[in-house]
């Protein structure tokens, strides 16, 4: 921004502007605005062919620059909502891992349950053959017994 103060040219900062651009590029893109400016007063109304080319090479700088810093700004977004996309792609990986670690833990501790109560039944089965073998044994002799006690008798 020009004002004229006492006779000379001062610059003032300019205003914030809220569009993403840092102050180095701020002041880069005022100084376009105002290079033009300064040229046609200290010129003092010498617009030649050498002004106009000048002119039209400072309007395609300016248009160049306008259009890297749209690019930019572009480019910061697009990593800006990558970057969401991926915080919000670890927040469900974590949620899910979580999740399959609750299930690994409760199928651990149901595997430990089932493996004693397997190991308990193991147990069981090699007392109740032993009885079953110990009253099979009792069976016979009981038979034994009753074939000789039979004999006697005849």
């Amino acid at each position: 921004m020009l004002c004229h103060h006492q006779g000379a040219i001062q610059r003032q900062p300019p205003p914030p502007i809220e569009a993403g651009l840092t102050l180095h590029e701020l002041q880069e893109l005022l100084s376009l605005f105002l290079e033009p400016a300064a040229q046609t007063i200290s010129n003092s109304g010498s617009a030649g062919s050498s002004g106009r080319s000048s002119g039209s090479m400072d309007d395609r700088k300016r248009r160049r620059m306008i259009s890297n810093r749209d690019s930019a700004r572009r480019s910061r977004l697009r990593k800006k909502q990558k970057q969401e996309e991926l915080t919000v792609l670890l927040n469900r990986l974590t949620a899910e891992n979580r999740e399959l670690e609750n299930r690994l833990n409760q199928t651990t501790s149901r595997c430990y349950l089932v493996r004693r109560e397997n190991e308990r039944l193991s147990s069981e089965c090699i007392t109740l053959a032993t009885r079953l073998s110990d009253l099979y044994g009792i069976s016979i002799s009981i038979e034994n017994e009753s074939a000789v006690i039979a004999m006697h008798r005849n």
